[in-house]
C-alpha cells in the first residue's frame, strides 16, 4: 500500500511540473502590446495637428467673412455686423455637456454684453432640428443667440478646428473665443481648453478697443 502511494505521488508531482512549465514558457511567448498603441487605436487623431498658429495669427486682422443663421432663421454676417464688437464663441455644441452650454447661458444672462454694444454668437456644428434637442434639456438655451455652422466652413475659416481645446481635432471646434470690433478688425482671441465661464475676461477685453 506504501509503495502505491509513493508512486502516485510521484506521477502528481510530476504532472504538476509539466503543467507549471507549460503555462511558464507558453507565457514568456506571447508578445503584450504597449498601452500607448492601445489607446491610438481608440483616439487616432488625439494630439494630432493641434496648434493656435491660424487662430493667432488673425490678431489685427481683418476678420474672415462669415454668414450665419439662428434658429429663427435670422442672418449674422460679417457685413452686417460691422459698427458693432462681436464676441464668436466656437464650442463643440451638443457634445459638450455642460461646460459650453453653461457658456452659452450666461452670456444670454449677462446685461454687461448688451450695456458694451456687444454681439455675442455661440457657433456650433450642429443644425438647426438638432439644437432643438439641447434646449428641451435646458430651456435657458432658448434665450441666448446659437447660430449654425454645420459644414463648419467659418470654424475652418476662424482656424478653431485644431485648436487645444478642441477633443476631435480637424472636426469640432472646443472652447474658443473670437473678438472683433466694430471696423470688423479681430482684436481678441483666447482658446480655453479649462472650459470655464469667461464673461469678465470678454468684457475687460473688449472695453479696451
Amino acid at each position: 500500500m506504501k509503495q502505491i502511494n509513493s508512486t502516485t505521488i510521484i506521477v502528481a508531482v510530476g504532472i504538476i511540473a509539466l503543467i507549471g512549465a507549460l503555462f511558464y514558457f507558453g507565457g514568456k511567448n506571447k508578445s503584450v502590446a504597449p498601452a500607448s498603441t492601445a489607446a491610438d487605436s481608440h483616439h487616432p487623431s488625439a494630439g494630432q495637428n493641434v496648434s493656435l498658429a491660424s487662430l493667432n495669427g488673425m490678431l489685427e486682422q481683418p476678420a474672415p467673412s462669415f454668414y450665419l443663421t439662428d434658429r429663427g432663421g435670422k442672418i449674422y454676417s460679417s457685413d452686417n455686423l460691422k459698427g458693432k464688437n462681436v464676441i464668436l464663441f466656437f464650442n463643440e455644441g451638443l457634445m459638450c455637456y455642460p461646460a459650453c452650454w453653461n457658456q452659452i447661458v450666461s452670456f444670454a444672462k449677462d446685461d454687461r454684453f448688451e450695456a458694451n454694444d456687444i454681439t455675442v454668437l455661440s457657433v456650433v456644428i450642429d443644425s438647426k432640428e438638432d439644437w432643438q434637442w439641447a434646449i428641451n434639456k435646458m430651456p435657458e438655451l432658448a434665450e441666448a443667440t446659437v447660430v449654425f455652422d454645420a459644414d463648419a466652413s467659418v470654424a475652418k475659416k476662424f482656424g478653431v478646428l485644431s485648436t487645444p481645446s478642441s477633443m476631435h481635432p480637424g472636426s469640432f471646434p472646443g472652447h474658443t473665443y473670437v473678438a472683433i470690433d466694430a471696423a470688423g478688425i479681430v482684436r481678441y482671441v483666447f482658446d480655453d481648453p479649462s472650459m470655464a465661464i469667461r464673461n469678465d475676461l470678454l468684457i475687460t477685453e473688449v472695453s479696451k478697443f
